[in-house]
């Protein structure tokens, strides 16, 4: 989108409501949100013209010279709030109100995973760890799945045993991806990192990676081994949610996911989920099933991973509770 296009939509979404401003923001990249909300940071009035090129249907509205929000910055604030959430808001919020340059770590996030791999595979394990476990849970897998083998699994030995970033170490992560964050002795503790973060990315694994990383923490500590094995939850893992957690879970995702996602797992997974649906549709999804023809196990494992998403989602919600990757590119 070039920069007429940003201004454009700017106006519009601060002409229609935080709501519906926050609804539209659900749909775009961090990048996209980023940018469009530096411009409605900076907008405060525009041309009578202009809004009536960009909102004909909001003709009304305009006057001379239009003030669209009394408080611009708290206009963004809260429509960022409401379409990410707090936690994941607070970062861009930073950038955007307070017109900091958007590098680092924070644009490694923008980056595909082949990239980022690149651009850290020479740092030293530890530095690798302390980033990945900035990342979403999804994209660090990828990128740790561009790094070698045994980079790979020292990388998620020291993420499962990393309990915080300490200051020290924030200001050596400032060097070595443009001092995006800020190191000092008033910085506390950062509490990421832990057995938590590394069973979440060995979820995203296939089942070679994942073996091969277990196997090389089991020769370091067997305990810690078992520990993220505990944490890791897998898609035969449904079995053990319970029947309205289960419910919950099929109102967000499509049946044709669905389908791909059941290809050539167990009976009793199956028929958990048939049972937890009306007889009418359990009856069609079983029909779908059996007339689906051979699914390759990637895309059965890349639904599989879509689903697991939303059961995370859910269970950080606080939706559902949670209890305590695959094989190679064959048919199912």
């Amino acid at each position: 989108m070039n920069d007429d296009g940003l201004h454009d939509a700017a106006i519009l979404l601060m002409s229609i409501g935080e709501e519906q401003a926050a609804e539209v923001f659900k749909y775009l990249t961090p990048k996209e949100v980023q940018k469009i909300g530096e411009k409605m940071a900076k907008l405060q009035t525009v041309p009578r013209e202009k809004l009536e090129t960009v909102l004909t249907n909001f003709e009304e509205r305009a006057g001379e010279q239009a003030s669209l929000v009394a408080d611009t910055d708290e206009f963004v604030r809260q429509v960022l709030q409401k379409a990410l959430g707090e936690e994941k808001a607070a970062f861009l919020i930073d950038r955007i109100l307070q017109g900091k340059d958007v590098s680092g770590i924070e644009g490694l996030k923008w980056m595909d995973a082949a990239t980022v791999a690149e651009l850290i595979r020479n740092e030293h394990p530890q530095i690798i760890a302390s980033i990945l476990v900035h990342l979403e849970r999804d994209h660090a897998s990828d990128i740790l799945q561009f790094l070698t083998e045994r980079t790979r699994n020292d990388v998620i030995l020291r993420i499962a045993t990393l309990d915080g970033i300490q200051p020290n170490a924030l200001k050596e992560l400032n060097e070595v991806l443009n001092k995006v964050l800020a190191g000092s002795d008033k910085i506390k503790k950062t509490q990421l990192g832990g057995v938590r973060a590394a069973a979440e990315m060995l979820n995203f694994f296939n089942g070679t990676a994942e073996a091969s990383v277990i196997e090389n923490v089991k020769e370091h500590d067997p305990d810690l081994a078992q520990k993220i094995l505990d944490e890791m939850f897998t898609f035969e893992n449904l079995l053990e949610l319970d029947d309205r957690a289960i419910q919950l879970l099929l109102r967000e995702i499509q049946t044709e996911s669905l389908v791909v996602a059941l290809k050539g797992t167990d009976k009793a997974l199956q028929e958990k989920i048939f049972k937890n649906m009306s007889q009418r549709a359990a009856e069609m999804l079983k029909e779908e099933l059996e007339n689906k023809g051979p699914v390759r196990v990637s895309e059965v494992e890349a639904e599989q991973k879509e689903i697991l998403k939303t059961v995370r989602r859910l269970s950080d919600e606080g939706q559902i509770v949670l209890g305590g990757g695959g094989a190679e590119d064959a048919f199912v």
